[in-house]
């Protein structure tokens, strides 16, 4: 740079790095923010941002109250604009869900994308003819009855963007939730009136197929799915039994000293399998309320399809990290980014969005590291 300014002539460009030492800088940024400031500098760099193959970035992590943590770094961001604290999801690692009066919208505030999905107030029954009929005499909880006795708004649970023209949705009042459809852009979901609602605890697009899994039995669904013929909207058509439940007695026990244990519960895919994580929490209570809750253990189990049932496994393997939340879980490679595997980040929030939130004292959130090889929990960035 000095030789070219003793000549005369300008000095040289940061745009004018060869895209191969673009590409060493940005595998050295392994943090979502260092990628999105690295193409703020120029357009050159931008393209390189968007071009060179790169292993992605490090889950950011979602704070209830707006507030963004990007792994590794233990300092909080927030992104301007569109309330950001009002959001109330997180769906396919990047989209932020915001339900409005006017329509709920998917934000990916990195990239500056919205996209437009119908409002829950704009829902297509089938059968078509269920608004005309009285459900009365079910013995299950419905769609219908759950909008007749609701005294709290429904709400959104999990949204998963199962491809680019469908997205699929549970929805809800408390733990009891039902699987809607829609179309991105839509006018309308779609909604099995009559169907038996159930305690969804997580919900995954798996190998070309959408499965759900029951909170508390914990049986897994697969969730068949077809268009209408003269619409060619996504509806329902049949939910099965793929896997069946065997869950720990040893959870939602009473405890003495007015104590006892809670379980969370988590689905997602590693190196083609599905896992379900298992986590245990030990709770303290006054009368009815959850005073204060610690995540004492997680537990990984893979689906075995062969014989329709859970088996623990001990490890992730040495090289995978497994980021959960309560909307999108992740596996990772940590070689990749300098740091060791075997470890599940996840955010100490409780029942934070779920059936107990309304018997629980909400306290701080902390991000927690549970290292399968030792057992031990560790909290490596500040509380919240």
């Amino acid at each position: 740079m000095a030789e070219a300014t003793q000549r005369g002539g300008p000095p040289p460009s940061w745009s004018d790095i060869p895209w191969d030492l673009a590409g060493r800088v940005l595998r050295l940024l392994p943090a979502y923010v260092d990628r999105v400031r690295f193409a703020a500098v120029c357009p050159q760099w931008r393209a390189a941002a968007r071009q060179l193959l790169l292993p992605p970035p490090l889950p950011v992590l979602a704070v209830p109250d707006g507030t963004f943590y990007s792994v590794p770094y233990d300092k909080p961001f927030r992104f301007p604009g569109f309330g950001c604290a009002d959001f109330k999801d997180a769906v396919c690692d990047r989209w932020l869900v915001f339900p409005r009066d006017d329509g709920c919208f998917l934000v990916d505030h990195f990239a500056g994308e919205r996209v437009k999905l119908p409002c829950l107030s704009q829902v297509r029954l089938r059968p078509s003819n269920a608004a005309s009929n009285p459900d009365i005499g079910s013995p299950y909880i419905t769609w219908m009855s759950m909008l007749k006795e609701t005294k709290r708004s429904l709400t959104f649970k999990k949204m998963v963007l199962c491809s680019p023209n469908l997205v699929a949705a549970t929805v809800g009042d408390g733990s009891i939730c039902q699987i809607l459809m829609c179309h991105p852009g839509g006018s309308s979901w779609s909604v099995r009136a009559y169907d038996a609602c159930m305690q969804y605890a997580d919900m995954t697009f798996y190998q070309g197929k959408l499965y759900a899994l029951h909170g508390g039995a914990e049986i897994l669904f697969v969730v068949n799915i077809s268009q209408g013929p003269r619409t060619g909207d996504p509806h329902v058509a049949r939910i099965g039994q793929v896997i069946n439940g065997d869950p720990d007695p040893s959870i939602r026990a009473w405890l003495p000293n007015t104590t006892m244990h809670m379980k969370k519960l988590y689905l997602v895919e590693s190196c083609g399998a599905l896992l379900m994580i298992r986590r245990k929490i030990f709770c303290r209570l006054v009368g009815a309320m959850v005073v204060s809750g610690q995540t004492i253990e997680l537990q990984v189990l893979e689906a075995d399809w062969e014989h329709s049932r859970w088996v623990k496994v001990a490890t992730l393997g040495d090289d995978l990290m497994l980021f959960l939340g309560r909307s999108c879980s992740k596996v990772v490679r940590a070689s990749q980014y300098g740091m060791s595997g075997d470890q599940i980040f996840f955010l100490d929030d409780v029942f934070e969005n779920d059936e107990y939130s309304k018997y629980i004292i909400q306290g701080n959130t902390s991000v927690s590291v549970y290292d399968m090889r030792t057992g031990e929990i560790s909290s490596p960035l500040p509380m919240v």
